[in-house]
């Protein structure tokens, strides 16, 4: 099974909890602090694999956890960092934020690494928080949580050319006489449902990937059919090879196949427009091709290059495979995204970004307040309750941030009960 679109959840590890210790040796009166920090919590990282061809795996495990650090030890011992959760994907793997449709990674050599979930940091243990007005705290901050997010998985083939056309135009049969592919071949439409890829050689020595697609029809940019599932997996071609039936086995106009099938392509990506294509016209040995041949060269005006080709009887195969080999050799790859043009000169446009708010508050049906925000959730997680310092520590931080002024704008009163993620405070004047 072929499995080339996946969303799945991955969340950094947290970082280990700082320590609360006092040295306690002999002959040493007194002894202070000597809490450890907590070890970083690991990183999910992406690997490509090159033997890998799908995102099957996914299908059955859509949940990525990364390890915690190692909380923090007497004696200031600190704790172990996690190791990194290494994850393969095969090349031509796009990871996209579900949420904001950034995207985080374009992963396509062998061994390229990205992160993609970062692990937290770990919380300070007291030896930390020691001052001389405070020479023996009891404040240690628990780990950082670790990032959180759902991405989307796209997998967008890595082959040098794509063969695009109608369903049942002979594909499949061109595919597996010039390379050692062997795809499924039949007399009905959509017999092929995944892309299949094959190795090319030429008789020079040169040699590329091809990619047969399922067949297009028109509205495939829209969902209609099968190809719409699979034209992503054009953007990452060079040479489009856009294979014809020109003896119209089915009745249809071969150049009316023509401009249905390059009216798809430009609705689903405007800039698909910029390959290179080749024309290929194929079951030149049936009747009437020949015929079909000349009219539709008469309304083409040499747009593109046209090879009359068998599949079946491999006529005209050798020049067809010269002439795609040559159009490669001076085509430039195309990068994925616009913005990456290849000049070498690299500008960076650094905007004034408004700092996000830390804190919003709302109200709920019963009169409590709700304190969210990124921010503050993220400092009430590091806050060990247990502990009367840090208690005293994290309100003097809510202090800063100004949540007490903004609860009593909002009209708080002594008493009020406020809430933050599923705890509750009483708001004290």
């Amino acid at each position: 099974m072929f499995v080339d679109q996946v969303k799945v959840y991955v969340k950094g590890g947290d970082g280990g909890n700082g320590m609360v210790a006092f040295r306690r040796e002999k002959y040493v009166p007194n002894g202070g602090p000597a809490g450890g920090d907590g070890g970083k919590g690991a990183n999910v990282v992406f690997v490509v694999e090159e033997g890998l061809r799908t995102l099957m795996d996914f299908r059955y495990q859509r949940h990525f956890k990364a390890p915690r650090g190692e909380h923090g030890m007497s004696k200031s011992m600190h704790g172990r960092n996690a190791k990194d959760m290494v994850i393969k994907v095969p090349p031509g793997t796009v990871v996209t934020d579900a949420e904001t449709n950034e995207v985080i990674a374009d992963l396509v050599e062998h061994g390229q690494r990205a992160v993609i979930a970062k692990g937290g940091r770990g919380g300070r243990g007291n030896n930390r928080f020691a001052t001389p007005a405070n020479p023996a705290p009891e404040i240690a901050e628990n780990g950082e949580p670790g990032q959180e997010r759902d991405v989307i998985l796209e997998l967008k083939l890595l082959a040098d050319v794509g063969l695009v056309g109608f369903p049942s135009v002979g594909k499949s049969t061109l595919l597996s006489v010039v390379s050692a592919a062997r795809p499924k071949i039949a007399e009905y439409h959509f017999t092929t449902i995944v892309p299949n890829l094959g190795m090319v050689e030429t008789e020079d020595n040169r040699s590329f990937v091809m990619a047969d697609l399922p067949g297009l029809i028109e509205g495939a940019s829209e969902g209609v059919g099968l190809g719409h599932q699979f034209l992503r997996h054009i953007e990452r071609t060079r040479v489009i090879v856009h294979v014809i039936d020109m003896a119209a086995t089915e009745g249809r106009d071969p150049y009316e196949d023509y401009l249905t099938i390059n009216k798809e392509l430009k609705e689903y990506n405007l800039r698909l427009t910029e390959r290179p294509q080749i024309i290929v016209a194929n079951k030149i040995d049936m009747p009437d091709a020949e015929e079909n041949l000349q009219k539709f060269k008469e309304r083409m005006e040499d747009e593109y290059p046209i090879f009359p080709i068998s599949a079946l009887t491999r006529k005209g195969l050798r020049d067809l495979l010269f002439a795609i080999a040559d159009k490669l050799e001076e085509t430039p790859e195309f990068p994925l995204e616009h913005e990456e043009e290849q000049t070498g000169v690299h500008r960076v446009l650094y905007k004034h970004e408004k700092d996000p708010d830390h804190f919003k508050i709302t109200r709920e049906p019963d009169g409590s307040f709700v304190v969210s925000g990124e921010k503050v959730e993220r400092l009430f997680k590091m806050t060990d309750f247990s502990r009367e310092e840090s208690v005293r520590r994290f309100s003097r931080q809510l202090r800063g941030l100004g949540v007490d002024d903004a609860l009593r704008q909002r009209g708080a009163k002594d008493g009020d009960i406020v809430k933050l993620l599923e705890f509750e405070f009483e708001f004290i004047e």
